[in-house]
């Protein structure tokens, strides 16, 4: 698999708590050409985003302190209230089921990859986001 050059990379900002999780995400991103900061509890992801815009959040739904759909409710709440675009932000999660899309969906994600991550469906999603961030 070649490494992809990106002309204008994503912010993006891994939300996962296990370190070997962590750690295959990144080396997986560096692969596809990008980077990413790391958060390990959905407050250390809203910490993160007071301090940095990101363009996507790649969000674990299983997390201590404040799990994934909890903080997507919590930045989606935000949002709204302070009337900024919405940043992206797309699931991840070993719960792999149309129920658990669904709820991922309510909780105010764009999309939903399941664990483990499939290298060509990751690289499909930054490729999406990356257009959609060159075209606004």
């Amino acid at each position: 698999m070649e490494t992809l050059s990106v002309a204008n990379p994503l912010n993006i900002l891994l939300a996962e708590d296990n370190l070997v999780n962590q750690k295959v995400a990144l080396r997986v991103l560096k692969h596809l050409g990008y980077a990413a900061d790391v958060a390990a509890n959905g407050r250390e992801v809203i910490q993160a985003i007071a301090n940095k815009s990101y363009d996507l959040i790649l969000m674990d739904i299983q997390m201590p302190e404040m799990d994934g759909l909890e903080t997507t409710k919590y930045i989606r709440t935000q949002e709204s209230s302070s009337k900024r675009s919405p940043l992206a932000i797309v699931a991840m999660t070993a719960n792999a089921t149309h129920d658990d899309q669904d709820i991922c969906q309510q909780a105010g994600m764009n999309d939903y990859l399941s664990k483990p991550i499939q290298i060509d469906k990751l690289k499909n999603i930054l490729q999406h986001y990356e257009a959609l961030k060159n075209h606004q």
